[in-house]
């Protein structure tokens, strides 16, 4: 009997143990990066496409009679669900054929949920999700037999999926250089945009009334969203049957994130991201550390000491133009998006108390303004983008992409959101950002601790660790603080003054040291009373731009002599907020 040579790396990735040497689908191996070769994902993900089957949209068109349906609707961003067959890794149910599939037992839960609210709501008789679904208490069938869905487009484009958390890292840690166990970069599989075809039969002729009951309920439930990790916006479609608790048009450039293969995509879990962080400074200026986070918590979900929690809020971003294109040469070379579109924060799930939702309302609006205000969405969001403000810092194009840009589009959006039209209103939103999360700490019977804040996050938003600088720049070539990123801030003079620099200092960080300093350069838009229309104020666009600093001191030689350089206030520099000794 002839022995296979390593017979062990001829099996298939899908039906080797998930242990070192063998698969290990859900770890990135740098080596294998910087060798060019596949990672064990990737080759898994080519066996299983390479083999697979496919049903196309011709073969799968609507249907309707009497006793089965079956109806398509696209998903606006990815598609997660849990297979649940490979340890610490989330991939999708895959069928016999090698498809990937929604089973029909998730279905029938969705349904019968969505069923269950219209039942409460009214909207439909008693009796009738029973009727429907089946009575759990006497075991009873239910007339409809959910079938499932599978896509019916190209779904084996973009499965490769990166998450990468970084929370902890960017908001909590302060004196370390180390990231948190946990928050490096993992991969897992979901299905790009797919077009799902999902199908329902019944046991008896139903009417056409009954079926457009039916659909309209199943409606109900995708629209709450399908699948893992809906509030982190995935398995959303373009509608929410959700109440809406904020909404907004936003127009934004920067740095596109990355695939495992190096392609380009626009994660619209960036905003996600964004406010939970940012709800987290913010609360932990104000109350302890382990508070804050069980209020983030409560606001966003997520997963504490292996335990899931659906937060109230999910959110669904819908891009009416978004473009993905290399910018720069060499290595330097990275995808860069330009996208507009509508952001919607809604209610994933009831409030215990009813009159909270007007404070919700509130509160997820200033965080939003405090993100557009103070920095951006997406990677590289502590700096403004240096293509839009500081143009020459590419004529030669071999330098990474540095900063992204967002702002406010529409007149209405702008009218309800633009809070800051002069340099004297900075702080006095952000006291106003700070009493509205006072207001939902207490709503929420949480303990204000003003003298117990987290004062071991790096990124506390409290008086004492932050301070807010800023002055009016005139137009996108006039920034002044730019250039203290590449450049000294000041020049030496031998005798008087010693140079000054924050350039590669713990001021401005690193890849393995995040910076103390957010540079922001806010678009100045007026926005006045319109004397014959009070409901429609007056926008008033202008080329001028806030130009802010937000810095948290570390007690470093550069972190000192940076705040002695703005203290004398240089082109117009003034202190906004912050500073206050305890």
């Amino acid at each position: 009997m002839k022995l296979i040579p390593n017979a062990h790396k001829k099996i298939p990735m899908m039906f080797r143990a998930q242990v070192q040497g063998r698969s290990q689908l859900q770890y990135l191996d740098p080596d294998k990066k910087r060798a060019g070769e596949q990672q064990d994902v990737e080759r898994w993900a080519d066996e299983w496409t390479d083999k697979a089957e496919f049903i196309s949209a011709e073969d799968a068109q609507d249907v309707q009679t009497e006793t089965y349906g079956a109806k398509s609707y696209q998903i606006s961003w990815r598609f997660l669900t849990n297979g649940g067959q490979d340890d610490g890794m989330l991939r999708p149910v895959i069928g016999a054929s090698g498809m990937p599939f929604y089973p029909g037992s998730s279905m029938k839960g969705a349904f019968r949920q969505a069923c269950e609210q219209a039942e409460k709501a009214g909207d439909i008789p008693l009796g009738t999700c029973n009727n429907y679904c089946g009575d759990e208490s006497e075991i009873t069938p239910g007339i409809l037999r959910f079938q499932g869905a599978y896509p019916t487009n190209d779904w084996t484009q973009g499965l490769l999926d990166l998450v990468h958390p970084q929370q902890g890292w960017q908001v909590m840690t302060r004196e370390t250089d180390e990231k948190p166990r946990g928050e490096s970069a993992y991969a897992q599989v979901s299905l790009y945009q797919p077009t799902l075809r999902f199908a329902i039969s019944c046991s008896q002729p139903l009417s056409s009334d009954r079926w457009q009951q039916i659909w309209q309920i199943w409606e109900a439930a995708i629209a709450a969203g399908l699948g893992s990790k809906v509030s982190t916006g995935y398995g959303q479609i373009t509608k929410t049957s959700h109440p809406i608790v904020y909404r907004a048009k936003l127009k934004g450039q920067g740095q596109a994130a990355k695939r495992i293969d190096g392609t380009g995509e626009f994660r619209p879990n960036i905003f996600r991201a964004a406010l939970r962080g940012h709800a987290l400074r913010i609360f932990g200026g104000l109350t302890d550390s382990k508070t804050a986070e069980e209020l983030v918590q409560n606001l966003f979900g997520g997963i504490q000491q292996k335990e899931a929690t659906v937060g109230l809020l999910g959110f669904q971003f819908h891009a009416s133009k978004l473009e993905i294109k290399s910018f720069g040469s060499g290595n330097y070379a990275q995808p860069a998006c330009e996208v507009e579109g509508e952001l919607i924060w809604f209610l994933a799930k009831p409030l215990s108390d009813p009159e909270q939702e007007s404070l919700l309302k509130k509160l997820v609006s200033k965080l939003m303004q405090f993100a557009m205000v103070m920095g951006g969405f997406g990677k590289s969001w502590r700096r403004v983008d240096h293509r839009k403000f500081f143009e020459e810092y590419y004529e030669n194009n071999y330098k990474a992409l540095i900063g992204c840009h967002w702002q406010w589009l529409g007149e209405n959006t702008q009218s309800r959101n633009v809070q800051v039209s002069r340099l004297e209103k900075v702080g006095e939103f952000l006291e106003i950002v700070r009493q509205i999360a006072r207001e939902w700490i207490q709503s929420q019977n949480k303990p204000l601790r003003q003298t117990e804040w987290a004062k071991d996050w790096r990124e506390a938003w409290h008086p004492s660790n932050v301070q807010v600088w800023g002055r009016i720049a005139d137009n996108s070539d006039e920034s002044a603080a730019v250039r203290w990123f590449h450049e000294p801030y000041q020049q030496k003079i031998p005798g008087i003054q010693r140079e000054g620099s924050i350039y590669q200092s713990s001021v401005t960080g690193s890849l393995k040291q995040i910076s103390l300093i957010w540079h922001r350069l806010y678009p100045l838009i007026v926005v006045k009373n319109n004397p014959e229309n009070p409901r429609k104020p007056i926008i008033k666009p202008t080329p001028r731009y806030l130009e802010l600093i937000a810095l948290f001191p570390d007690g470093s030689r550069e972190s000192n002599d940076f705040l002695d350089f703005l203290n004398a206030k240089p082109d117009g520099f003034k202190l906004l907020w912050g500073g206050e000794q305890e």
